[in-house]
């Protein structure tokens, strides 16, 4: 039976598949599906900028943990799936939430291969998910500790868990429960809930068994929880498994798509199968000649970008660009987080990761702030780490203005951005540029952050002939 949807939700999915199709297109694999579209879209409310981010996240998290092209019905999957750790619940909870259990005490890290786990994970939800009611009603996630221990434990793969369910997989998370927790998991705990952003912080709850009861009626827990229902997790997962051997996952092609730079070892510099060497270029210089190489450069301008610029382009963030032709890539854009309690609603700043030599993500390319960009880019400095800032550019060029006046002009001068504080420490007039030493204080850190990152120094190379005093 096809979703219904609202018509403002139809043209969000169209506006979606547009988007995604693009780049299916330019990488020549199959279309995205309308209802693996929904699903998506579904889990973020049908905002479509954040629905293509989960996707290309979903994808990214799929390929990089080896979760593709399973076979639920051969080893070790097999016995994974049927192990009884991880299950979806027959019932819903009373807002019509499907309702997913992972028993601690039945993990064996010792026994288990880790992403063999995550591929049970990810598969169970699949199918839970392909249900339209859990779709828009969401997912409530039971992770029961009661009887279990220190060895039962494996903090990667709680980590990797819980950075799955907050934002590479499409399902609306409403609350996490943990059951039972003894008193060695909160050291743990302490260090999980630092990844966390605060949304889903709030909706993760430590409960004891007792409690359970309070947040979910009887008829939806199973008995050794505290309520009635009758769990046989092996008979109830036998259920999933004749529905993918023989029958190819839709989203196998999409997720084999090669990552944009490879994460494993870093390195973003590597031949690749037309890739010339030094002497190779002269002479391919040489034999275009100028106006040839002006005429190859024009040719790569007119190819589509290996990207979107929704983000860029939405008109809530028009106001955040100094210049309406030098968009951000969505895949490589800087993102600011919400975890110092801002009131904007965007995490858009005009900032993208540039590589380095064999290094990915080695800078950031960024254009002079405006007036209503600086809180901005000094929450991106403190959030990055970003230690040196190198300005190319004038303040001021032919009567106009190039850049806003960012930081502190003179000695022990500081100015208030938010909860950022910026102070200047210091000038040293050099051959050909100044160099001013700032500091960073963001005073509204939790205290778990505070006594690592209370402060922060970093150098800001100015450009000589800027129009800076």
């Amino acid at each position: 039976m096809a979703a219904e949807l609202s018509p403002e939700e139809e043209q969000a999915t169209k506006q979606f598949l547009e988007e995604i199709n693009k780049w299916t297109v330019q990488y020549n694999v199959s279309p995205l599906s309308w209802n693996v579209a929904v699903k998506f879209l579904m889990a973020r409310k049908f905002d479509v900028l954040r629905a293509i981010e989960l996707f290309h996240s979903y994808r990214e998290t799929r390929l990089k943990e080896g979760i593709v092209k399973l076979k639920p019905h051969e080893e070790p999957l097999r016995s994974e799936l049927l192990s009884g750790k991880f299950t979806i619940l027959s019932v819903r909870d009373p807002t019509g939430a499907s309702i997913a259990l992972f028993t601690a005490k039945l993990h064996h890290p010792n026994k288990s291969i880790q992403h063999v786990v995550l591929q049970a994970l990810f598969y169970l939800l699949d199918r839970a998910v392909e249900s339209f009611e859990t779709q828009r009603n969401g997912l409530v996630f039971i992770y029961d500790m009661a009887g279990s221990h220190y060895t039962n434990f494996e903090l990667d793969l709680s980590k990797k868990i819980l950075n799955l369910l907050k934002g590479a997989f499409p399902a609306r998370l409403k609350k996490v429960f943990i059951v039972g927790a003894p008193m060695w998991f909160r050291v743990p705990y302490s260090i999980i809930s630092l990844l966390l952003k605060e949304k889903l912080r709030e909706r993760v709850q430590m409960v004891k068994m007792s409690e359970l009861k309070e947040h979910l009626p009887q008829e939806c827990l199973p008995e050794y929880l505290g309520g009635s229902l009758k769990l046989d997790p092996l008979s109830w997962n036998c259920r999933f498994l004749p529905q993918q051997n023989g029958h190819p996952d839709p989203l196998d092609e999409l997720i084999l798509v090669p990552l944009a730079s490879p994460r494993d070892n870093g390195s973003v510099h590597t031949p690749g199968p037309k890739a010339m060497t030094v002497q190779e270029v002269l002479e391919h210089v040489t034999q275009k000649q100028k106006r040839g190489i002006y005429e190859e450069y024009e040719g790569i301008r007119r190819r589509s970008p290996a990207g979107t610029f929704a983000c860029s382009l939405s008109p809530f963030n028009q106001e955040k660009n100094r210049y309406g032709d030098v968009p951000c890539l969505d895949q490589t854009r800087v993102k600011l987080s919400k975890q110092f309690s801002y009131p904007e609603l965007t995490d858009y700043i005009n900032a993208s990761f540039m590589d380095g030599y064999k290094q990915r993500n080695a800078y950031i390319g960024t254009q002079g702030p405006l007036e209503n960009t600086y809180g901005d880019f000094w929450r991106m400095v403190w959030e990055q780490n970003v230690l040196v800032i190198v300005m190319t550019t004038r303040l001021e060029e032919g009567g106009r203005r190039k850049c806003g006046q960012y930081w502190p002009l003179e000695k022990d001068f500081q100015t208030c951005y938010g909860n950022l504080t910026v102070t200047n420490l210091g000038i040293e007039n050099l051959n050909h540029y100044k160099k001013t030493i700032l500091e960073i204080y963001n005073f509204e850190v939790t205290t778990n952050f505070s006594k690592y990152f209370s402060n922060l120094s970093l150098q800001l190379l100015l450009h000589y002939n800027s129009h800076d005093p």
